[in-house]
């Protein structure tokens, strides 16, 4: 192709949106923006000359030289048209290439200082090669024809009679609907062969997207006529069945059919339930498969496949409804709100399973309760105590008599939600037996990765779980196997000290009882020190409903009084429960109230919170037997041996004979006998008892303490830091003696607990028994027998030991 360049003309321009125009090719288009319109009436006021470049954006309303493709065509205008919506439609035909050098932007319309070129037919052409292009795209474009719709037969007849070039280009680009992007390229291109090849690339192209187009058209026909061949079908049974008289019948079975249809289930779930509907349009409506068929769907059409409750993630919302809802408990609701947080951050996440565990009456099942408040989902409980069949988890197969759908089908209807929160309650409670271990389907259910595909054996149509947020709840994580604890994250709940239960009482219990019995609050008031009564002498429990539902009998006996007139406002004070409630029921912890010889305050935890333990030593001419008593466990007898040993080691620093454990039997008892008592923590008390007995020095009576010892005399750490400390502050002893490591449970010791009492670390025993004897007896250091404690006094040089308070 030859350049034959003329001089530059100015013309006015019209920027083609979606839209390239060729040289001898007659095209109409619509114009709407003002300056092209302007533009237009002035080529067709001159010389009907008009420059026509495609945007390369066909958003821009006022494009600039860099939003327009240099090469265009010159056109004539050959015919206006104005519509009644005032948009111009205008008729033009291709003249010639031009290139586009500037661009003018005036205020009424915009011009263009462009170059006119000239293809030339005199360039060597391989006649071979272009005979070869041109075959090939007759043949493209003979199967672009079949596909496109409306495709003129004299178009088709005469592109494949064409044997210029330069025409059988003109006939198809100006026939085919291609990409203005691909036109444009084949504008730019001067070489005819290299637009050939081309026009062939882009006829390869469009005709595959035709053949895709045309596939889904069949695809999409095939299924409508399925569809509407079903149609017809069912209203020819229907026109039957009302001949026959079975017209409910009939109509009740469509209707299951169309429920099915709206569940959008996959296709091989749909095709089941539909055999499960025609099965049952074919029965006698009172036959008992009829009946088995009829309940089944109904259950299954029941479940909320689709519908899902909007979860509402508000860290602080649910923050306040935790604080509202229960007292203290700050390492669950930190846990809680993690959880939570983490659903605000990533709505769809999948995989969390809480599990509770904590003595009876802490607020577990509340808990559950409160985080589906606070995320606003539907909440359901399970109760797996005494389940010991897999059947109650997985249903029974619908082919036995009353069969019916497992636990967790049920909640889910119950819910009718996918997204529900599901309580399982006391899931250390299953059991197994000839019928199959329940505890081994949970592990279908509670696993993340296997949940989405729950298959129910009564539905029998899988079920996606994974919307589902389980929590589960336990007394003790013993009886749960390892497979399930292992797919369950797990959350420890302690029991609740004195102050905890004191505290709800009074913000949450005696409201929530007041409210229950009918009565006011100014017709009933309960003193705090009747609350510490409750708790103290009528209670002896890890969590609060036995605090309850004395509450409850004092709402009772309230009641009574004010219905038969007796009183107008009953107020119990600590000095009047007891005339309500009868004796107390549980005295004080026994404690040392004065310093005493071979008796020391111990501390111990139980499940129903911290206890006071005093330790008794006395020692007796004998033969060197130790007697152990008052229903110690095997743990606690290792450690009376263990304290029995360090005392012979440092026997001469306290003035102890050192045969003493040949001529002298010692008697080590723990009061309340019938209690069992076991654990490490009472060692550093059996040392202390034990060198206060045979040295004659007296222990002081304000002094509590805990820990477990070693042979090198060493204070290990213990474990109820928190409940232990609470049985000290509820004693009114003022100053416990802890384990040095256990100073950072410190942090999770009540604050008035803190307040009242003086905590002293001790990494040995030397500290212990410096601060729990009354005095240290005085010894000589060089008569003083090195080889009798291994460890040196650590405090040796310290007056007053380093206090925590």
């Amino acid at each position: 192709m030859s350049i034959n360049e003329k001089d530059i003309c100015r013309l006015p321009l019209v920027a083609m949106r979606g839209l390239v125009i060729f040289p001898e090719m007659v095209m109409h288009f619509d114009v709407a923006r003002e300056k092209s319109i302007n533009a237009i009436k002035a080529a067709y006021e001159s010389d009907k000359k008009i420059f026509l470049t495609a945007q390369k954006d066909v958003f821009i309303e006022e494009p600039e030289m860099k939003d327009l493709y240099r090469y265009g065509v010159i056109a004539k205008v050959r015919q206006i048209l104005t519509t009644q919506e005032g948009i111009l439609r205008i008729l033009v035909e291709g003249v010639q290439k031009a290139k586009l050098e500037t661009l003018n932007i005036g205020t009424n319309y915009i011009s263009a200082d462009v170059l006119p070129l000239q293809y030339s037919t005199r360039s060597k052409i391989d006649q071979v090669e272009i005979d070869a292009v041109m075959r090939a795209i007759k043949k493209q474009f003979d199967q672009y024809s079949q596909l496109f719709p409306r495709m003129p037969k004299e178009l088709i007849v005469a592109v494949m009679c064409q044997d210029d070039p330069y025409k059988l280009f003109n006939s198809i680009i100006f026939n085919i609907g291609i990409d203005f992007y691909d036109k444009q390229k084949l504008l730019e291109e001067n070489n005819i062969l290299k637009r050939l090849n081309l026009l062939y690339s882009f006829l390869i192209k469009e005709t595959e997207v035709l053949t895709l187009e045309h596939e889904i058209q069949e695809l999409t026909k095939e299924n409508m006529d399925k569809g509407q061949r079903e149609y017809y079908l069912r209203e020819q049974m229907r026109a039957i069945a009302s001949q026959l008289g079975e017209e409910d019948e009939q109509e009740e079975v469509f209707e299951y059919m169309k429920k099915i249809q709206e569940l959008n289930l996959s296709e091989v779930d749909t095709d089941k339930l539909y055999k499960e509907a025609e099965r049952l349009s074919k029965l006698p409506p009172a036959s008992q498969e009829s009946f088995v068929i009829r309940s089944y769907l109904d259950v299954v059409l029941d479940l909320p496949w689709n519908n899902s409750s909007k979860s509402k993630a508000n860290i602080e919302k649910s923050r306040n409804v935790l604080n509202k809802d229960h007292y203290g408990m700050q390492k669950v609701k930190e846990r809680v709100l993690e959880s939570i947080s983490v659903h605000s951050l990533m709505p769809d996440v999948t995989g969390q399973i809480l599990c509770l565990v904590g003595p009876p009456g802490v607020g577990k099942t509340s808990i559950g309760r409160s985080i589906a408040k606070a995320l606003g989902r539907k909440y359901e409980r399970i109760s797996l105590g005494g389940v010991r069949d897999e059947s109650d988890i997985r249903g029974h197969r619908k082919t036995y008599i009353g069969a019916m759908p497992g636990r967790i089908i049920d909640a889910l209807t119950r819910a009718g939600t996918n997204n529900p929160l599901i309580l399982l309650d006391e899931i250390d409670k299953m059991s197994s037996d000839f019928k199959g271990d329940p505890s081994a389907a949970m592990l279908e259910v509670l696993d993340s990765e296997q949940n989405k595909t729950f298959r129910d054996h009564y539905v029998e149509v899988p079920f996606d779980l994974s919307q589902v947020l389980f929590v589960a709840t336990a007394n003790t994580l013993d009886t749960i196997p390892a497979p399930l604890l292992d797919r369950m994250e797990i959350i420890e709940l302690g029991s609740y000290t004195r102050e905890e239960k004191f505290h709800i009482a009074k913000e949450h219990l005696i409201s929530k009882q007041v409210k229950k019995h009918g009565l006011k609050n100014s017709q009933m008031k309960i003193q705090d020190s009747a609350i510490y009564d409750l708790i103290d002498c009528y209670t002896k429990e890890s969590g609060v409903r036995e605090l309850e539902r004395y509450i409850a009998s004092l709402c009772r006996k309230a009641a009574k009084a004010i219905v038969s007139e007796e009183q107008k406002k009953v107020i119990f004070t600590s000095k009047n429960i007891e005339s309500y409630l009868g004796p107390r029921k549980f005295l004080q912890d026994e404690q040392a109230t004065e310093n005493t010889i071979g008796l020391v305050n111990g501390l111990a935890w139980t499940s129903v919170g911290g206890v006071l333990m005093p330790l008794e030593v006395i020692h007796l001419s004998g033969k060197g037997v130790v007697e152990i008593t008052g229903s110690l466990g095997d743990v606690m007898k290792e450690s009376a041996k263990i304290a029995v040993s360090y005392v012979r080691s440092i026997a001469k620093r306290y003035n102890i004979n050192p045969d003493f454990y040949e001529k002298r039997d010692i008697h080590i008892h723990a009061p309340e006998g019938a209690i069992p008592k076991d654990g490490p923590s009472a060692g550093v008390t059996m040392v202390t008892a034990i060198v206060s007995a045979l040295s004659g020095i007296p222990v002081r009576s304000d002094v509590a303490m805990t820990g477990e010892i070693t042979l090198h005399g060493k204070v290990l750490p213990i474990g109820g830091l928190r409940e232990k400390s609470m049985a000290a502050y509820r004693s009114g002893i003022k100053t416990v003696i802890i384990p040095e490591k256990n100073v950072p449970d410190l942090h999770e010791v009540d604050d008035i607990v803190k307040d009242n009492i003086e905590f002293i670390p001790a990494r040995t025993l030397d500290t212990v028994l410096k601060n729990a004897l009354v005095y240290q007896p005085e010894y000589n250091e060089n008569e003083y027998d090195n080889a009798a404690s291994i460890i040196p006094p650590a405090d040796k040089n310290t007056s007053k030991p380093l206090a925590y308070l």
